[in-house]
């Protein structure tokens, strides 16, 4: 089989690689000629671990290739991938589906024979059936069915997500589209991966669907961790309480700074967006997105109070900037909210990620950036931990003790123990736990 990938950003590079892997000929096209070069020569834009290998070993094979040529792409294609961007548009918070829209008529022009269009982007309901008006209209004498097909890819994993996903959804009311997707998915039946096979609007609705329902999982926990802290509880003790009850589950009830990344913050507002023009508002989505806005703008707050309430003239040292560890995005991270916040509060901020720093230079002025963390804590009144980086969850603690002014943790991902950091002289803050003596030795 051979499809086209449009759109080499993280799902479609992730998605076409992967796909390539299980023995498809796959071509990715992206009308950006630096990226597509920088591909060529095996240079991949984006940090994902294990994606560079398995690049180079499709592309050595003869499975994987790329080009900024849509023609040249959908050659001979069973199948068009539309893997564009989907970011917020400005002004109303719905889905900016632009992008979506020229894909599908740059498609129609070169369309040959039967081909399954495939709306791998996150998209509201009712795209699908606009993206099959939009080719109808261009080339009425097309021959072709559109297809949904949403990715469940967690930044940082996405290879094993892509590999051996919890499930595929697969919307379209075409038995040959239905075939043609079993084929290209055939190497998960044999592993059992459940496969479900839907209308284009209910795959569309249940990629929203569940990025809402993590999003205010994780929100929940967050509100819990606040109360923890204002009542004497451990929110760690009671995340493991209910997370073991299987009606629940353990994933996603981890207190921290609030969700960021590619999807929940723009996915939540959409989805919103689209109940309350249809009339069907989500209260509780909501309340999620309002909730996870505040805390992240209320994490430089702990911070500040943690330094005496005071920061003017104070070297704070950030540890992680990404919105989560493995991976170099800085879309709606909550470094975004808590740095400038620090700043304006009169703070040097001294930072160090093991991936961001390059994206987030562009987007954090006035931060001095650090080729380790040890560089950071030197002489800093205050250290926050804010991505939970694994290099970060074994620091030696008399060391960095050493080398700063006063140790005073923040640990916004709770990455220590509060009875670790009281044996080690820190006067330390973390998320919905008691946190030790008050003051540093």
């Amino acid at each position: 089989m051979r499809i086209a990938m449009i759109g080499t950003g993280y799902v479609g590079l992730v998605s076409g690689a992967c796909f390539s892997e299980f023995g498809v000929q796959v071509c990715c096209v992206d009308k950006d000629a630096g990226k597509i070069e920088r591909l060529r020569k095996g240079e991949i834009p984006i940090y994902e671990p294990g994606l560079d290998e398995l690049v180079t070993r499709n592309v050595a094979a003869g499975r994987l290739s790329f080009t900024t040529d849509l023609a040249e792409g959908m050659r001979g294609a069973n199948a068009v991938f539309i893997a564009v961007g989907t970011p917020s548009r400005r002004g109303d918070g719905h889905a900016d589906l632009s992008y979506v829209y020229g894909a599908a008529e740059e498609i129609a022009q070169n369309i040959e024979g039967y081909t399954v269009i495939v709306t791998k982007s996150t998209v509201p309901v009712g795209t699908g059936r606009e993206v099959e008006r939009i080719i109808r209209r261009v080339r009425p004498d097309a021959d072709f069915d559109v297809a949904s097909n949403p990715e469940f890819l967690r930044e940082g994993s996405a290879i094993a997500d892509f590999m051996r996903p919890d499930r595929v959804v697969i919307g379209t009311e075409s038995e040959l589209a239905r075939e043609m997707m079993r084929r290209l998915y055939r190497p998960l039946y044999l592993i059992e991966t459940p496969i479900v096979m839907t209308s284009l609007e209910t795959a569309e609705l249940t990629k929203y669907a569940a990025n809402t329902f993590l999003a205010t999982k994780i929100t929940f926990i967050n509100e819990i961790a606040d109360l923890c802290e204002k009542v004497g509880a451990d929110v760690h003790d009671v995340a493991r309480g209910i997370g073991l009850d299987g009606r629940i589950g353990k994933k996603f009830l981890h207190p921290g700074p609030g969700y960021g990344g590619s999807c929940f913050p723009k996915d939540t507002l959409a989805l919103v967006r689209t109940a309350q023009q249809v009339g069907s508002p989500l209260r509780i989505v909501e309340t999620v997105v309002d909730i996870n806005d505040r805390r992240k703008k209320a994490m430089a707050d702990r911070i500040i109070a943690a330094c005496g309430g005071v920061v003017d003239g104070k070297t704070v040292a950030v540890l992680g900037v990404t919105f989560k560890p493995n991976t170099d995005d800085m879309r709606d991270a909550p470094s975004l909210d808590i740095v400038p916040a620090l700043q304006k509060a009169g703070a040097h901020v001294r930072a160090f990620d093991p991936a961001g720093a390059h994206e987030a230079e562009k987007l954090l002025p006035g931060v001095e950036w650090t080729k380790d963390a040890y560089a950071a804590l030197s002489g800093a009144d205050c250290v926050a931990i804010v991505t939970e980086w694994n290099e970060f969850r074994a620091l030696n603690l008399t060391r960095v003790k050493e080398l700063m002014k006063r140790p005073v943790m923040v640990d916004l991902r709770n990455v220590y123990s509060p009875d670790e950091m009281a044996a080690a002289g820190f006067a330390y803050s973390s998320i919905g736990r008691p946190s030790g003596p008050a003051d540093a030795e």
